[in-house]
């Protein structure tokens, strides 16, 4: 009986070792690679596409964070009018005059904007940043689980390989 590693990523947890039906016993090499190539190919990758999901939350996030603060600036000058410079595409910027800035377009999402007074503009940022710190959340515990398990592979390759344990001093992070 032969036992083989599939390659399942489903909900980022490994599935065991499954039998095939062949008489040939699989040196402990073939193995390893197995073991290395479930490593690589799919646990690392899924944790980088992982951690650039989580980057681009932050990056929302501060984004957010930034109109906030300048909402709260624009509030406590007390002036409507407003000189800034605006985005064409492609970092081409122009110079703008406002001359009522009591109301700003915010981008909900989807491509989709929003004309909102300062007051309900913070108001959505409040509970836009905090629905994105519940996602940043379920990333990093994603995240975690996935490096657990490249720690359960690399200490199955390590007993397979009969390597001698590693003292908790000289352990390094997976990722």
């Amino acid at each position: 009986m032969r036992w083989t590693l599939p390659l399942i990523r489903r909900h980022h947890c490994l599935k065991f070792m499954t039998p095939t039906m062949t008489t040939e016993k699989p040196s402990i090499n073939e193995k390893v690679l197995q073991y290395e190539t479930f490593i690589s190919d799919v646990l690392k990758r899924d944790l980088e596409k992982l951690l650039e999901q989580r980057d681009g939350v932050y990056e929302k996030m501060s984004q957010y964070l930034q109109l906030k603060n300048t909402i709260q600036s624009l509030q406590e000058s007390d002036t409507k009018e407003l000189k800034t410079e605006v985005d064409l595409g492609c970092n081409f910027y122009v110079q703008a005059h406002v001359e009522d800035s009591s109301k700003i377009f915010v981008a909900v999402g989807y491509g989709f904007f929003v004309e909102l007074t300062h007051a309900e503009a913070l108001k959505f940022i409040e509970k836009k940043t905090n629905q994105l710190t519940a996602q940043t959340e379920v990333l990093t515990k994603d995240s975690a689980k996935i490096k657990a398990n490249i720690r359960m592979v690399l200490e199955g390759l390590r007993e397979l390989q009969g390597l001698p344990d590693l003292p908790d001093a000289k352990r390094k992070e997976v990722f």
